[in-house]
């Protein structure tokens, strides 16, 4: 793989396009009449806010699984406890606040008869801290996850096993009544946000905004990763993992950081949807949801950062119009599209698009060759 610099024109092309959104998006909500072509309905803004935060869950697996080789199964679960970490705030928000105001419990603890709230709610109703949740908790799940299997070097299918069961495992824990998180219900029913209406609609603007910021964040830290001398180590690692260690370069340390990066990229894209979904429950959890996100990847083009994102948006774009004209095809439609890209198109969307565009370049630097030079005759 060629060495990619930080600044260069996919980059140029993905920042000017989530610019582009971040202000097209509030301009045709609020500025363009009812009716009209151009008007973006209410609805529609966190229906795009949400493939906005899928995007960056998409990002999050590219980096290790395109760039380290580490194919994750269980990224969903990273990406639900961000989720969970917001939704316990905006509960904390329901009722009296303050120092000397008494928690309100929320609505599955007075329907299950608790008297008190539980120790590791304390500290949710202060944004700071919730904010600093999302990022601790994947982010120590994954070191401690990845300490363990690193270190014994689990690769290949056998890491993408035991991903798939830690997510398996955290849903059936979650659904758990006595977990104090919902239950099967989950979280849900927000009011407030830093004091805003979650339902208004400068709400739900502010966090579309919030999201495309986020996700033109994450594309440059990753870009930054992967250009840097440490992605060129983690390329090595992918493409041959033997000769980096003999080298003399600690691999596990590499897939560690990495690995722990990834997931805490994608509790923060869980954090933003979890506001603009109204919801989080174990669904989240499951791991078919974290195999769809290696689609995703797969389709855009894994390897590539940008395609992650394409990928992300075109397939769940997919599955909104699906679910709604054929909700009983879209497994199926789901299906043969990772396998028409697995076998025609390996490189994904993204992938086959530079293929193209440098044979015809190649054709044209071809078709300009130097005509031979002619001397007249004395």
């Amino acid at each position: 793989m060629k060495a990619q610099s930080l600044f260069d024109r996919q980059t140029f092309i993905v920042l000017s396009l989530l610019a582009a959104a971040a202000i097209l998006v509030p301009v045709m909500n609020g500025l363009a009449e009812p009716g009209s072509a151009l008007h973006l309905s209410d609805h529609l803004v966190p229906l795009l806010g949400k493939y906005v935060c899928f995007a960056l869950l998409a990002l999050s697996v590219d980096l290790i699984w395109g760039f380290c080789g580490i194919l994750s199964l269980g990224h969903g679960a990273f990406f639900a406890l961000g989720g969970y970490a917001i939704g316990m705030y905006l509960m904390r928000q329901i009722g009296p606040r303050g120092v000397y105001a008494d928690p309100i419990l929320p609505d599955f603890m007075v329907f299950l008869n608790w008297k008190e709230l539980p120790w590791f709610w304390h500290g949710f109703d202060w944004f700071p801290f919730a904010a600093a949740m999302v990022l601790l908790g994947p982010g120590c799940l994954a070191f401690v996850f990845g300490w363990f299997a690193f270190r014994s070097r689990v690769t290949g299918v056998y890491f993408s096993i035991i991903t798939q069961s830690m997510t398996f495992a955290l849903m059936l824990a979650f659904f758990r009544n006595d977990m104090g998180l919902g239950g099967n219900n989950g979280l849900t029913d927000f009011k407030e946000i830093l004091g805003f209406p979650v339902q208004a609609g400068s709400t739900r603007l502010a966090l579309f905004v919030f999201s495309v910021i986020a996700l033109a964040g994450g594309y440059l830290l990753c870009r930054w990763v992967v250009s840097s001398k440490f992605g060129k180590v983690l390329v090595a690692v992918r493409d041959a993992e033997s000769r980096t260690r003999f080298l003399g370069y600690r691999v596990e340390h590499y897939k560690l950081v990495v690995f722990t990066l990834s997931a805490m990229l994608a509790g923060v894209g869980g954090a933003l949807y979890v506001p603009q979904v109204g919801i989080i429950n174990p669904s989240e959890f499951a791991p078919a949801n974290s195999i769809e996100v290696v689609v995703w990847v797969a389709v855009g083009g894994r390897g590539t950062l940008a395609g992650a994102i394409l990928g992300a948006l075109l397939v769940n774009a997919g599955k909104t119009w699906f679910t709604a004209a054929l909700p009983e095809f879209w497994l199926f439609a789901l299906g043969g599209l990772f396998v028409f890209v697995t076998l025609f198109m390996p490189r994904g969307i993204l992938g086959a698009a530079g293929y193209l565009w440098e044979r015809f370049s190649h054709g044209l630097r071809a078709g300009r060759s130097p005509e031979p030079v002619t001397h007249a005759a004395e």
